[in-house]
């Protein structure tokens, strides 16, 4: 079985790239079904986010799984095949499993160590759960990969310090807001740094958002990613007039806020403060409004020195989540490694319980005045011969689970006991039962809809 990760992400990816690969809520369900569907997908997981689009899947044959995974995303959003190659990271086996590790525990997020993907991972899992497009694989899988964030996240001190300008800005508001929760913050701009603030004001719980920006179908859009509204800029001075908190981050080379607006606004808002952060290079906010009373400003400079001085303990910490992630990385390959050998030793055990049956069937037609407690004494003799005869084979299966001849040697232990079709029957049973809870589910949604 191969794990394979295909990953359209900020690194590799434009925000337009992204918008255009983006999977709403509402189909993500037909989604996950067809991407289940795609030939030599076993299993399948699907997460998209404002940043991230992430295809997991279990496929019996690597390169035609990767193929048809590609293509799949191709064919949903209309986009070319070559394109979606070159704007997308694929990962396989070791890699694919490490990478969900890393995307889980925030490590591969652009706030290096935020939270909110570990919740948003749990929930695109637990949706594949219960639509039955996962199997035993990834249900260990993405289990193990939510313990390993949680357990990084509660043993070192990643989340306690900001990284970024955005960070850095929402950090700042709440030090100097005591139930931040309950200001008003206004976002100016509808860009990466504008949907960073964002991620991180609702990651804190705050609810009061406005995105204000030039296009106010470009507010609208990101405004609803996150629950908040949207306002044009010809409204900022009416919006300034009742909100706690300012982050701005537009391409604008002229102040979005001048000296003279502020003025105006000042007089109406009875000595509330007013926190204003430019995170725009050059600056949104005009420096000269320092002087208005109730007025605090901050720009890029003054955020430098906390996201410098924070990302090196963040990094310092990433490094010890990285070495939980490198144990449970090895331990899931060595689960995995043995899941390829269970069949065959499930197969010998059954032919031996078979065996076992037969001659015990055998021996009270020719001993039919055995009583009962001879029966018993009897029957469970003969179950302990047959582990113990089994017991040295078992243990050389299970051991060859990682031996880069493994297929080879499982298919002599199969000739050797003569259980190849034991071992089909197995796996077909498996897989079977895999099917018939996806067409149960199928049909539950056919009925729905």
């Amino acid at each position: 079985m191969h794990i394979i990760a295909l990953s359209l992400n900020y690194k590799q990816a434009s925000v337009e790239d992204r918008e255009k690969v983006t999977f709403q809520d509402s189909e993500v369900v037909e989604a996950l079904h067809a991407l289940r569907d795609q030939k030599s997908v076993l299993e399948a997981t699907l997460l998209s986010t404002c940043n991230r689009t992430e295809l997991y899947v279990v496929s019996d044959q690597e390169h035609t799984g990767a193929y048809y995974t590609r293509k799949f995303l191709a064919d949903w959003f209309g986009v070319d095949y070559e394109r979606i190659k070159n704007m997308t990271e694929l990962k396989v086996q070791d890699d694919a499993v490490r990478h969900l590790f890393n995307v889980t525990a925030g490590l591969d997020s652009i706030v290096l160590g935020e939270t909110q993907i570990l919740g948003q991972i749990r929930d695109a899992f637990l949706r594949a759960q219960e639509e039955h497009t996962t199997g035993t694989i990834f249900n260990k899988l993405f289990k193990e990969a939510i313990t390993v964030a949680k357990r990084g996240h509660s043993e070192t001190d990643i989340s306690k310090n900001a990284v970024s300008m955005s960070y850095a800005a929402v950090e700042l508001a709440k030090r100097i807001f005591q139930n931040v929760k309950e200001s008003k913050v206004l976002v100016i701009g509808a860009g990466e740094m504008a949907e960073e603030s964002l991620l991180n004001l609702t990651s804190n719980g705050i609810e009061d958002l406005v995105v204000i920006n030039r296009s106010i179908e470009k507010a609208e859009k990101l405004s609803q990613k996150f629950n908040g509204r949207a306002d044009s800029l010809a409204n900022l001075e009416k919006e300034l007039k009742s909100a706690d908190i300012v982050i701005s981050s537009t391409s604008s080379t002229d102040f979005v806020i001048d000296k003279e607006m502020m003025d105006r606004v000042n007089e109406t808002r009875n000595g509330s403060p007013l926190i204003l952060i430019d995170i725009a290079m050059p600056r949104d906010i005009d420096p000269a409004i320092e002087s208005c009373d109730n007025v605090y400003m901050y720009n890029v400079d003054d955020l430098q020195g906390l996201v410098d001085s924070n990302l090196e303990t963040r990094e310092q910490e990433a490094e010890k989540i990285k070495a939980m992630i490198d144990g449970s990385t090895a331990e899931f390959e060595d689960w995995l490694q043995v899941q390829g050998v269970v069949p065959v030793i499930q197969a010998m055990r059954k032919k031996a319980l078979q065996i076992h049956s037969d001659t015990f069937e055998s021996l009270e037609r020719k001993l039919p005045e055995m009583s009962e407690r001879e029966r018993t004494v009897v029957s469970k003799h003969m179950k302990s011969i047959i582990n113990q005869m089994l017991r040295d084979p078992i243990i050389f299966t299970k051991e060859i689970a990682g031996d880069k001849n493994r297929d080879d040697k499982l298919e002599d232990i199969q000739a050797m006991f003569h259980i190849e079709e034991e071992v089909k029957a197995q796996r077909l049973e498996a897989d079977q039962k895999q099917r018939q809870k996806l067409r149960a589910r199928k049909e539950e949604l056919r009925l729905n809809w």
